[in-house]
């Protein structure tokens, strides 16, 4: 940033409202604040005749009903610009709700764009749809893909791996609980209730293939003792990969879709390598988050690894001291995976990046990263919102899919 460029952040509990944000504006060049506060100081920004309004992590007014959304359209400016790294992470709506901030209209209203766009492209797989609506979007799209070779010269290489593990004895004997009892309950029940008992259904599966201690809450988390690794197919995995990782003065990023998942993993890591990890979650405070950031960029080997909830670490962060990415447990979506891969993999990395897709053989984890690799049009339009496709499955797909496979236990455990 140029030293000459007056900047203003508009952040805490001091911060100038009325007449006095007004007057801070017009001695600045840049205003930074934050979505949260764009909404909480809507009626003092509305004020301001900006001369560009510029929203970084657009995916973040993806929902144009949210309050936030609601603020930065309603503010008065002649030049509009978004940056996202992920326009469409569930839904065409969403790359319809970016568009229409910052040419309101353009795409018409979002009830026509459902009807005319979102519904035959995502339902209908309508490739005359999808490629017009490509013409209209691309004449605003400026695009820059880390393959470009203006781009890739700059960066190291990036492989990816699926880590495939198996289920503890005790892990297969709840999984097969758990889907036994959902089989059961979803043939009796419809409509909402139905959708409500699969998805957390496959929430307690996802927790089972992670830890039973995740699943069974029987651990204190205050106690300062982890549950035992070695009930944990995925657990064992990642203690011997870390292992050689740590030994070799690398570091590596871990995400989770889990907070209490993050603290099982940290505590295991703390007790397994006597050294001091980093957690970053959604209860993290600014200050402790810019903090966790130093340590870990700047310390070296005494801070190797960093553990992130997904929605909280996915985005704005360069950790570029990692050389390593584990995806602990999917999401299913590759736009959300990638953005989180992109902590390490950015401008002003210098090392080769190892990303880790932790897979559990013969479970729903195995079957529907199948399902994300065999179907890119389905992962990006279906796949793309998460669990919640799954809940529209007929009993039978269900159980195809959910079923424990023989390959699914570990013969040693």
């Amino acid at each position: 940033m140029p030293p000459s460029l007056r900047v203003k952040v508009h952040h805490g509990v001091e911060r100038a409202i009325g007449d006095k944000l007004v007057e801070q504006v017009g001695g600045c060049d840049l205003f930074v604040t934050t979505y949260a506060l764009a909404n909480r100081d809507r009626e003092h920004l509305e004020r301001v005749h900006w001369r560009r309004v510029v929203l970084d992590e657009a995916q973040f007014v993806k929902n144009p009903a949210t309050k936030q959304s609601q603020a930065v359209r309603s503010f008065v400016s002649a030049r509009r610009i978004a940056l996202t790294g992920t326009p469409v992470e569930n839904r065409l709506t969403e790359l319809w709700s970016i568009m229409d901030f910052l040419n309101p209209g353009y795409l018409g209203p979002a009830a026509t764009f459902r009807r005319r766009f979102a519904v035959p492209i995502e339902r209908y797989h309508d490739e005359q749809k999808a490629e017009q609506l490509r013409s209209l979007v691309r004449p605003f799209v400026l695009r820059r893909h880390k393959g470009d070779p203006s781009i890739k010269v700059e960066l190291p290489e990036k492989f990816e791996s699926r880590e495939y593990c198996h289920l503890t004895r005790e892990q297969a004997s709840l999984y097969e609980s758990c889907v036994a009892r959902m089989l059961k309950d979803v043939d009796e029940s419809s409509g909402m209730h139905r959708r409500g008992l699969v998805l957390s259904s496959l929430i307690k599966l996802k927790q089972i293939c992670n830890h039973p201690a995740q699943a069974l809450k029987d651990f204190d988390p205050d106690a300062g003792t982890p549950p035992d690794p070695a009930r944990s197919g995925k657990c064992v995995r990642i203690l011997e990969m870390l292992d050689e990782i740590v030994a070799s003065d690398e570091k590596a990023l871990i995400f989770t879709q889990y907070r209490q998942m993050g603290h099982l993993l940290s505590l295991m890591l703390r007790h397994e390598f006597g050294r001091d990890i980093l957690f970053l979650h959604g209860g993290t405070p600014q200050g402790g988050r810019e903090q966790m950031i130093e340590q870990f960029q700047e310390m070296g080997a005494e801070r190797p690894v960093m553990i992130l909830s997904l929605k909280a670490g996915g985005v704005g962060l360069n950790l570029t001291a990692a050389s390593h990415v584990f995806h602990f447990d999917r999401w299913w979506n590759p736009a959300v995976e990638n953005q989180a891969t992109d902590r390490a993999y950015r401008i002003g990395q210098d090392k080769n990046v190892q990303v880790h897709k932790f897979v559990v053989r013969g479970t729903l984890e195995e079957r529907i990263d199948e399902m994300i690799e065999s179907k890119t049009q389905l992962a990006h339009s279906i796949v793309g919102s998460g669990e919640r496709w799954l809940t529209e499955l007929s009993t039978d797909d269900l159980r195809s899919i959910l079923t424990l496979r023989d390959d699914a236990v570990d013969d040693i455990s």
